[in-house]
């Protein structure tokens, strides 16, 4: 499987995916501070990261479907979903603590708030497991793959012949 989506010969959405789960993290570290009495501003902090992280879960998100389309029927295309839809649920657990904090006049976070984004921590692991396990498939299926001048040869009517003059 070759991602649509390239740099450098890299597919972009393994290397999207890492910043919203680091994001999320630097949220719920911020929100701990808050709630365990550290200054008022952590709490807006907190916030915020979690905000920036929902933007860059919907970029990776963007990336990760178009590159599904690629991706066959079978073990390798469920575990995609799958790893599309935990992504998802702990997206959407931190939108709905963002959705709370929203009208908020410091947008600090409440121990329940806390609690509930260490879950969707929880169901994210899961989901950088089933990436992990996603590139070892992916790896494994271009390993397998010929490659080079081995790819031309299976290819029917591949060789030109030039007349001799």
């Amino acid at each position: 499987m070759e991602s649509r989506l390239r740099v450098q010969g890299h597919p972009i959405q393994p290397m999207l995916v890492t910043f919203p789960f680091g994001l999320f993290v630097s949220a719920t570290v911020f929100d701990l501070a808050d709630v365990a009495g550290g200054p008022a501003f952590l709490g807006e902090v907190g916030y915020w990261t979690a905000v920036a992280a929902l933007v860059a879960a919907a970029l990776a998100t963007v990336a990760g479907m178009v590159d599904l389309w690629d991706v066959r029927a079978g073990r390798t295309h469920r575990t995609a979903i799958t790893f599309n839809l935990v992504n998802a649920a702990m997206a959407a657990l931190f939108l709905l603590t963002c959705l709370i904090r929203a009208h908020a006049p410091q947008r600090g976070a409440t121990g329940v708030q806390v609690a509930t984004e260490l879950l969707a921590l929880a169901v994210g692991s899961v989901g950088v497991w089933l990436g992990a396990r996603l590139m070892r498939q992916f790896d494994r299926a271009r390993a397998a793959e010929p490659s080079g001048f081995e790819a031309l040869r299976d290819i029917p009517g591949a060789t030109v012949e030039i007349p001799k003059v």
